[in-house]
């Protein structure tokens, strides 16, 4: 038996780490739960993944808890592809959560805000819709979501507009503005909490500007969200 967990369980093996992100200025860290991504949130974006923006209602998928790393500047390239992509987000952390959230009481949930890349196995993604698959194998692989530190509400407020974008190599690549999404943050916390129970530590990424395309091995990215700051990453 191992070692007394949470409370007074024990469990047969030892649990894994309980995933986390850091919070600006403070020791204390936000313990993640769940990781719900929004697809094709910006109108340019689906434009240039071939789909019409006016047409398509809000979808999701998920990455898992611990795919968020916080703890390093690197990005290992991924086994299994040949075709590994950037896509720069606005990430949203939950203090609270439920069920059929109203859109006006949804930024109440909201502990804070940062910066996060969705890392993407393209051509295994590519493979999976057409045969009409989950994505899984092209959006949850290891370490496919490097983010920074957590700024709490109390200190940035609720970001509805502001600069996002991300260079590779001092190269330009997306460039937008967080008051482009389509579908804002209010309306993704209440329609999500329409299809789920929201859980306080739940996380949305919420989205990419039009511009994703390959990283290779050896490239430096540089994130940067108005109001959030700056993350550095360096494939490797």
């Amino acid at each position: 038996m191992a070692d007394q967990a949470a409370g007074t369980e024990k469990f047969v093996i030892s649990p894994p780490p309980q995933a986390s992100l850091p919070i600006e200025g403070q020791s204390d860290r936000f313990p993640v739960h769940r990781v719900y991504c929004v697809g094709r949130n910006y109108a340019a974006h689906a434009v240039e993944m071939g789909h019409d923006p006016d047409k398509e209602p809000p979808f999701f998928f998920q990455k898992n808890p611990d795919n968020l790393v916080s703890d390093s500047t690197e990005f290992p390239y991924p086994k299994a592809s040949e075709d590994v992509h950037h896509e720069i987000e606005l990430l949203v952390a939950l203090k609270s959560g439920g069920e059929d959230i109203a859109i006006e009481d949804a930024l109440d949930c909201v502990y804070g805000y940062g910066i996060s890349l969705d890392m993407t196995r393209r051509d295994l993604q590519g493979e999976m819709k057409k045969l009409g698959r989950p994505w899984e194998i092209g959006k949850a692989f290891e370490r496919s979501a490097p983010a920074g530190a957590l700024l709490p509400v109390s200190e940035v407020g609720h970001l509805d507009n502001g600069e996002i974008w991300l260079k590779v190599n001092d190269e330009m690549r997306q460039s937008g503005d967080l008051n482009q999404m389509i579908w804002k943050t209010s309306e993704m916390i209440s329609i999500l909490s329409g299809l789920f129970t929201l859980q306080p530590g739940d996380i949305i990424l919420t989205g990419t500007p039009a511009g994703v395309g390959p990283v290779q091995r050896g490239d430096r990215m540089h994130g940067h969200i108005e109001g959030v700051g700056d993350l550095h990453v360096t494939v490797t």
